[in-house]
């Protein structure tokens, strides 16, 4: 598939269907793009799709079956669009860190694939209201489902979720406690978890 030329090109790649319940017009929504008038559009679009799929069909499929609808609060990002959200301080990384994570269609360094959405799930945010208690959803997907790298937010808890093939299974946050929460080589990274997250539903839809 080439990058859209048209607008019936941009809804036809639009529908383009990544698993049961999500589609990749879901995750161009940019409000980079949209304040600043840069259009938000893949470069390849055939490796978004393929990215966006693994994402999808992977991690947030089985978090929407689990607790419900979820809020997708951000995921695309064109490398254009994150070039400039980078040089203007609008909180974007580098394209070249931001390979593979949020822009989908970029492979990283390494030429491996990935691609990363920035979440809400408001069954969490409904129960829970201590500020440490965005805990018990990491150590939740940390112990249940293959996810590459999360990062939660103060804001309703928002957090990037990312599918890698190269999985580095890093859970860190800008909420207290800050900084990382686990990552290969700590102690408290294998095993369960349980204890974090009692009475959370079982995981259903993997």
């Amino acid at each position: 598939m080439k990058k859209p030329g048209s607008m019936k090109a941009l809804e036809d790649m639009g529908r383009a269907r990544l698993s049961r319940n999500f589609f990749l017009r879901d995750f161009l929504h940019s409000e980079i793009a949209d304040f600043h008038r840069i259009p938000n559009i893949p470069d390849d679009p055939d490796l978004a799709i393929e990215t966006g799929r693994r994402l999808c069909d992977e991690l947030l499929e089985p978090l929407q079956e689990t607790f419900g609808r979820l809020h997708i609060r951000s995921g695309y990002r064109s490398a254009a669009v994150n070039r400039f959200g980078n040089l203007n301080k609008l909180n974007c990384s580098t394209n070249a860190s931001t390979a593979a994570h949020h822009i989908w269609d970029m492979r990283d360094a390494d030429g491996y694939m990935g691609a990363a959405a920035c979440v809400v799930v408001p069954w969490v945010v409904d129960r829970y209201h201590a500020l440490e208690d965005w805990q018990r959803l990491a150590w939740w997907i940390h112990d249940h489902l293959p996810y590459a790298s999360l990062c939660f937010f103060p804001k309703l808890w928002a957090f990037n979720i990312q599918w890698h093939e190269r999985p580095r299974r890093v859970v860190q946050s800008y909420v207290s406690p800050r900084g990382i929460l686990t990552r290969p080589g700590m102690e408290n990274w294998e095993g369960e978890h349980s204890e974090w997250y009692e009475g959370f539903p079982p995981l259903r839809g993997a």
